[in-house]
């Protein structure tokens, strides 16, 4: 595996690989690397013939300093952890890498999807995402790049932005990876003690009810059973909608197919996003 700080150096570990017309799989991260994404990795293995891994906290999808500074940041360790799981370019690049002067980034129309759920909570945090996920695409130029479910809107808003701006990479959504007991694995689980992992296994729960509840009952009702589990529990809601999986619009009365259910809270001072398809 060969790891790499800089746009000059990424080039050519991967000029020859182009030439000789193998194909690229990219796995954008932002680090403290666990099982979820090793899952990614393992994935994007099995189907390409290079695998790039990028670790990169992108400072404009953040709209809370604080959030910025707390994010979890372990190089040394997800180095080591890519070795052993199909990586065979780890991208490590700086801010001026990601962001040389007078760089001009794509204006995409997101048709919505970036206005709800965490576009409502976190304002900016999908130009963010568009700006460095168009920026590290134009880099490394992969023909399949592979996100996690968990993070369920970006996937949207990435499929979106691909489409618009015509790219000719193919987008590999893969299924949340989970604790045996249910909780999603996330890099912010890490700030979570023992017994908050216990606490927010609440949101799982909620999610598997609301499953089945939503085979008896509207989306309306599915939803308003689900609020219930977070009114008895010490997570702290944020947002819980059931919604269209293409618009992301919310469902009241009738479901469609992929009708998914998101949830973001706080236990404690970390926040948590979690989703599951419920038809």
């Amino acid at each position: 595996m060969e790891i790499i700080n800089t746009v000059a150096g990424l080039n050519q570990a991967l000029n020859s690989a182009r030439k000789e017309g193998k194909s690229i799989g990219f796995v954008p991260t932002m680090g403290a690397l666990h099982q979820g994404h090793m899952d990614l990795v393992s994935r994007a293995s099995a189907e390409c013939d290079v695998v790039v891994v990028s670790v990169f906290v992108n400072p404009t999808q953040f709209n809370n300093p604080s959030d910025l500074e707390k994010y979890p940041r372990t190089p040394e360790a997800d180095s080591e952890l890519l070795k052993k799981f199909g990586c065979d370019v780890a991208f490590f690049p700086s801010e001026r890498e990601i962001y040389p002067e007078n760089l001009v980034s794509p204006r995409v129309d997101l048709e919505g999807l970036d206005e709800v759920m965490e576009g409502t909570f976190r304002p900016g945090h999908f130009k963010g995402v568009v700006q460095v996920v168009s920026r590290l695409f134009q880099l490394v130029e992969p023909q399949k790049a592979f996100f996690g479910l968990k993070d369920f809107q970006q996937v949207a808003v990435i499929k979106k932005m691909v489409l618009q701006l015509n790219l000719p990479i193919q987008i590999i959504p893969c299924e949340t990876s989970r604790t045996e007991k249910g909780l999603a694995m996330s890099s912010r689980n890490t700030r979570l003690t023992e017994i908050q992992k216990e606490e927010a296994l609440i949101i799982y729960q909620t999610l598997m009810q609301a499953k089945t509840d939503s085979a008896v009952f509207s989306p309306q009702e599915t939803k308003a059973r689900a609020m219930v589990w977070f009114e008895q529990g010490s997570l702290e809601l944020e947002y819980l909608s059931i919604v269209d999986p293409d618009t992301l619009k919310e469902l009241t009365d009738q479901w469609v197919s992929g009708a998914t259910m998101c949830i973001a809270c706080f236990c404690g001072e970390v926040r948590l996003i979690d989703n599951m398809t419920l038809i």
